[in-house]
């Protein structure tokens, strides 16, 4: 590989290069799932979702992005930084440490999308957290691959795709307004296409999930270190920007959201990038992270999304057994309190029936006031 390092031990690529058996060239069929699929996928996904997306509140989010704020911050901010901070940590080959640092510099991908709907949060952050990340990904991603490579005297030069970051504008936002539209004049048949789109979307993400693993098997290694990079990297990504969500005081919809919008990645984006930058000999040792990555990522997701339902049945089971117990309370504080005013009428009706003993004449001075004692006698 022409990127070199220098002898500073902060580089992660200091350790010797060892060169892997190159494995057959990426197929155009592997090109075809991560551009045709995924941009199918992503329009039909954002229409739908763009559905439950309301206009005065993506407005109020653009006037107030207090919330797009920190999450271009973990964007931006703290993904590029525990990438180059992994790959120094497990001492990943060149290679293999420019991916992992590529992948981190990306802009969030769609995915977190359908995640954030199915843990019930903040969907018009988390399409507006996209949107602003993939535009902004056009001045950071050159700017943090500059900073971070900057150590390691990397002399291949990285090629940004800004035509893949263009098409990936499109396709959000032209759906997700027609979806806005839709949302706006029919907002009955909106709630309909979001379930469709939403049970869609899940199904689409299976099918790239098991395409990718198919159709890209030749790229694969059996690094386990990469392996680990690429399983560990999307959970702190989720972990560090809940963690600074929660620090800014965000409401927990958007904790939820800015969580799932730091780890989930732009996979489609990084493979391109690669692809621009670098020959077929080298990607046999890149590409097997970014496909890595992607699976951790849905697994991650699908398993926080696994998560939350559990605890959200959790809750509801507590609640209706609250709600039980305070009825029956209720019922038989108000059975007891029926019983007991039958036991006070049917007292005072005896009392009422029953005639009481005669007065005896010599207690007429008892019962008399004094001074009418003398007309008793």
């Amino acid at each position: 590989m022409r990127a070199n390092c220098s002898s500073s031990s902060a580089c992660a690529a200091n350790s010797s290069e060892e060169e892997l058996p190159v494995g057959p060239e990426v197929h155009g069929n592997l090109e075809l799932v991560f551009t045709v699929v995924s941009a199918v996928m992503m329009g039909l996904l954002m229409f739908s979702l763009g559905c439950s997306v309301e206009f005065r509140k993506l407005w109020a989010h653009i006037r107030r992005p207090w919330g797009i704020a920190v999450g271009l911050l973990c964007q931006f901010g703290l993904m590029p930084l525990i990438a180059y901070l992994l790959a120094i940590s497990f001492s990943l080959k060149p290679a293999q440490a420019i991916a992992v640092l590529v992948m981190g510099c990306c802009p969030g991908g769609t995915v977190s999308n359908i995640f954030t709907f199915w843990v019930e949060g903040d969907m018009d952050l988390s399409i507006t957290m996209t949107t602003c990340s993939t535009l902004a990904a056009l001045g950071m991603m050159p700017l943090c691959l500059y900073l971070y490579t900057l150590p390691w005297n990397l002399e291949q030069n990285l090629a940004i795709p800004y035509q893949n970051i263009g098409i990936t504008l499109v396709c959000l936002t032209i759906p997700v307004a027609f979806g806005i539209y839709v949302n706006y004049r029919w907002p009955k048949q909106s709630k309909i296409i979001l379930k469709i789109g939403a049970i869609v979307g899940g199904v689409l993400l299976l099918v790239v999930a098991v395409a990718g693993v198919v159709l890209a098997k030749g790229s694969w290694n059996s690094d386990i270190t990469l392996l680990t990079v690429s399983f560990i990297f999307p959970l702190i990504g989720h972990v560090a920007g809940f963690l600074l969500a929660l620090l800014t005081h965000q409401s927990w919809p958007r904790c939820r959201t800015i969580a799932l919008e730091t780890g989930a990645q732009n996979i489609q984006m990084c493979v391109t990038m690669l692809q621009l930058s670098f020959t077929a000999k080298q990607l046999v040792q890149m590409l097997s992270f970014p496909l890595a990555y992607g699976l951790f990522q849905l697994l991650d997701g699908f398993l926080i999304v696994a998560a939350y339902k559990m605890y959200k049945r959790r809750l509801k089971n507590e609640h209706r057994k609250k709600d039980t117990s305070s009825a029956e309370g209720y019922h038989k504080k108000k059975s007891t309190s029926f019983k007991e005013t039958g036991a006070f009428l049917e007292v005072n009706e005896e009392v009422a029936i029953t005639p009481g003993p005669s007065v005896p004449m010599d207690l007429c001075t008892a019962l008399e006031p004094t001074s009418h004692i003398s007309s008793c006698t």
